[in-house]
């Protein structure tokens, strides 16, 4: 059962360590662009790389790309016993804070390459890192120590070196949350945020760290309101914020995805929800639970990927290299002896 189609504009979630015969059937017949693993699909690393090449069988794409959140601290979908544990942004942002930013960037790009040569080692080519969002004391803690500090220049040099380390690794980095979930107030798994800090201020700071950044190939929406650009709308399905911000202030001309689809911060159905997200600009939609009736009806409102969002993820792909050499052993000494020096 494979699917020799134009991938869709879709990253689709799966419910468990295995494709079922109903996966199956609507990955060859929707042809998503990407799959993206959670906990609940990760059990050892013999079964991911079996899940991993199952869907690129499937979708007839060897580099289809297979996504995961692999930051480090509260995010990390691969833990023990067959994966380290790596630390939160926060702890890197530490280092640079009392002083030694050249250590916090080398420790930040090595981390990031050696998450990506996890991730590489099981076929798994795209990490959903990194935060660019500021961590600011009036923030909402699902951000918390997934920034990389609360400034955007220094947030920025942090968060390009865990983009650097990615890609010398064999893996694509996924900028997010654009342009900005620092300032929310509220956590957008749950409800919808609004900010209404001026759009002065927003380019100032928040939308900053985004624009030194706007050459990474893959972005990630916030489902974030900005009241002063966009009242009635959140960054995910507004195209003013979009077309004005993400690529006119900012200037990202990376492959724009939505942030999960299912979120408690949309509204209406998720028909509604998809169709909205792809007016508004976005280039792919992801849908992250699993849920196969929910990932239909995603699906039934998702265009095959053509014009400048086909052109923009055929320029991501492109990015991929093959992963730099390195002395695993001694890096990850080496890692661990600066974050311990910390």
């Amino acid at each position: 059962m494979t699917s020799v189609a134009s991938p869709t504009a879709f990253i689709t979630g799966c419910a468990g360590i295995i494709l079922t015969l109903d996966e199956e059937e609507f990955l060859a017949q929707t042809a998503p662009w990407g799959l993206i693993l959670f906990r609940r699909n990760i059990e050892s690393p013999e079964q991911v790389r079996a899940l991993v090449s199952a869907f690129r069988a499937i979708v007839g794409r060897a580099d289809a790309p297979v996504l995961i959140d692999q930051e480090g601290g509260r995010v990390q979908r691969l833990a023990p016993p067959h994966w380290p544990l790596y630390p939160p942004a926060a702890v890197f942002a530490d280092i640079a804070d009392a002083g030694d930013e050249p250590r916090a960037v080398e420790a930040t790009r090595l981390g990031a390459r050696l998450m990506a040569d996890d991730l590489a080692d099981l076929g798994i080519n795209v990490d959903c890192v990194p935060c660019a969002d500021l961590r600011l004391p009036e923030g909402h803690g699902i951000i918390g120590d997934r920034a990389y500090g609360d400034s955007p220049g220094p947030v920025a040099v942090l968060a390009r070196a865990a983009a650097e380390g990615l890609v010398s690794g064999g893996v694509l980095p996924v900028l997010k949350h654009i342009p900005g979930h620092g300032r929310a107030r509220a956590d957008s798994h749950e409800s919808l945020p609004v900010v209404d800090t001026s759009r002065a201020e927003l380019e100032a700071t928040d939308f900053e760290a985004f624009r030194l950044l706007a050459d990474l190939p893959l972005g990630m929406t916030a489902h974030v309101v900005y009241s002063a650009i966009d009242p009635d709308n959140p960054a995910t399905t507004s195209a003013k914020v979009i077309s004005e911000i993400i690529r006119g202030h900012i200037g990202f001309d990376g492959a724009l995805m939505s942030d999960d689809l299912s979120m408690g911060a949309l509204a209406g159905s998720l028909a509604s929800r998809t169709e909205a997200s792809f007016a508004a600009g976005c280039d792919l939609v992801l849908h992250c639970n699993g849920k196969l009736d929910e990932m239909r009806e995603v699906a039934s409102r998702t265009p095959v990927l053509a014009g400048e969002a086909a052109r923009r993820c055929d320029a991501a792909l492109a990015r991929l290299k093959t992963r730099d050499e390195i002395e695993l052993t001694q890096a990850r000494v080496h890692f661990s002896d600066m974050i311990a020096a910390s």
